[in-house]
Formats: C-alpha cells, structure tokens, sequence
C-alpha cells in the first residue's frame, strides 16, 4: 500500500494535523508526518517532494498557516496529488492561508479543504488510494454506508419527536 505523507509548516499547526494523522489511522493507511518550511527549509521541502514517489508515497498533505507556500512549494516539485490545509492563524482567520494555498498557477496543482480541514484531507488523500487499493476503497465504502446509516438513524428520530 502506498503511504501518505502529512507535512506541516511549524510544529504549531499539529493539533491541525493531527485530525488528519487520526483519520489516517483509521483506515490503516500508512504516513509519515513531517515539518518542513517553504520558508526556512526550502530545501529540504523539496527533496522530499522530489523523491516522494520514489520513497512509496501517493499523496501528500501540505498543512501550512498565513503566506501557506507549502503546498505550492511540495506541489511544484512532485507530480503526486498534493492536498493544502490553509491553517488558521492569528492575524487573518486563516483567509490568506486559504487564498495562498488555493490560488495555484495553471499546471501546478493543488486540492485545497476548508481552513483547519485536515479530517477532509486526509479523506480525500485515503480516496486517491483507494483507486488503485480495492481493500481501501471496500473500507470508504463501509464509513459512507455507516454515516449514511447514523444520519436516517437520526431521522428517525428528530420526526418521532416531533410527529
């Protein structure tokens, strides 16, 4: 199986992450978490992006806060999906995380979730996968059957209440 990589602009942004590494575990992909800085480490950035496929990834998260250049960094050396969390920040709410990590060039692409939605990266990350891996794709199939499930569930419910 192909694993996916989780990087994060500062050690700040793991309690952002770490949703994702959850989500992850969950469907029994495995990743590797790492902080690199567009900024203060671009090199080894993109080392790593340069040899990603090569070192059995097939997705990368890029969780990054204010300029969020991570993303576009790690996506301008790989041709691997790479999926950008823009991380909440102090000055903006996250707004120019969101806009640096969703406004890529044409050719350099990047999947970009909503601010701080790492739980959704990671999902999207485990359905990339899942094209080429029938037993995580059979698992994506069980976790939409059970919320769909829990929702008719509630339902039921909510209408008994009020009926």
């Amino acid at each position: 199986m192909k694993k996916v990589a989780v990087i994060m602009g500062s050690d700040s942004d793991l309690p952002v992450v770490q949703k994702a590494v959850d989500v992850l575990d969950e469907y029994g992909v495995p990743y590797e978490v790492h902080i690199y800085s567009a900024h203060r480490t671009p090199e080894q950035a993109r080392s790593f992006a340069l040899n990603a496929r090569e070192n059995g990834f097939g997705a990368i998260i890029a969780a990054a806060g204010k300029a969020a250049h991570l993303a576009g960094a790690i996506a301008a050396n790989t041709t691997l999906p790479v999926i950008g969390i823009p991380v909440k920040s102090s000055t903006l709410d996250g707004l120019d995380a969101l806009l640096s990590t969703v406004q890529m060039p044409s050719g350099i692409p990047v999947a970009t979730v909503a601010i701080d939605g790492a739980a959704n990266a990671a999902l999207l990350a485990v359905q990339i996968l899942s094209v080429s891996d029938p037993e995580v794709a059979s698992k994506l199939d069980y976790s939409r059957n059970q919320a769909s499930l829990n929702v008719l569930e509630k339902d039921k419910a909510v209408s008994e209440k009020f009926s």
